[in-house]
């Protein structure tokens, strides 16, 4: 298997917004709510200042994506901030880590300084330690900063790494 990050192409949309939709579903990592189709993924994806899509180069398919983007505006749009998603059926094939290492790379070259994740959910376990193994440091944690899709609230952790 071979993992290449691509910038988004609108051939990717039907595919990146079934990945994205996934983690949506599952209800335990992104704070949106709604669900994109293929318009709405091709405009969403496009209006990020990068979009990298994993693409698995003996298939050609899309199996994961980040966006990266400014976190706030002026005085603080020097941090960046990402999300990132993997195919369901593809997860623990270290597509994220290739993911996660390429988005800060392409932060730098974006002129970023900083990416900062404002939450991630405690119970998610792989980011954690993905995130902890890259060298990100974490801030701290928001008590109940999270809805879970059961109803419950789950505490979010706040990281950064210097870009």
């Amino acid at each position: 298997m071979s993992i290449e990050i691509r910038p988004f192409d609108k051939k990717y949309s039907k595919a990146t917004a079934e990945i994205w939709n996934k983690v949506i579903e599952d209800g335990v990592a992104f704070p949106q709510l709604d669900y994109l189709d293929e318009t709405s993924a091709e405009k969403f994806f496009s209006e990020q200042d990068f979009t990298g899509i994993a693409v698995d180069t003996e298939t050609e398919e899309a199996v994961g994506l980040y966006i990266l983007h400014p976190n706030n505006v002026g005085r603080c749009g020097h941090i960046a901030n990402a999300s990132y998603a993997v195919k369901f059926d593809r997860r623990n094939e270290h597509i994220g880590e290739k993911l996660v290492s390429h988005c800060l790379s392409k932060g730098g070259e974006l002129g970023f300084k900083i990416l900062q994740f404002n939450a991630v959910v405690a119970a998610n376990h792989s980011a954690l330690h993905l995130y902890e193994k890259l060298g990100f440091v974490r801030l701290g944690t928001v008590p109940g900063g999270f809805l879970m899709k059961d109803g419950h609230y789950e505490d979010i952790v706040l990281f950064y790494h210097l870009l």
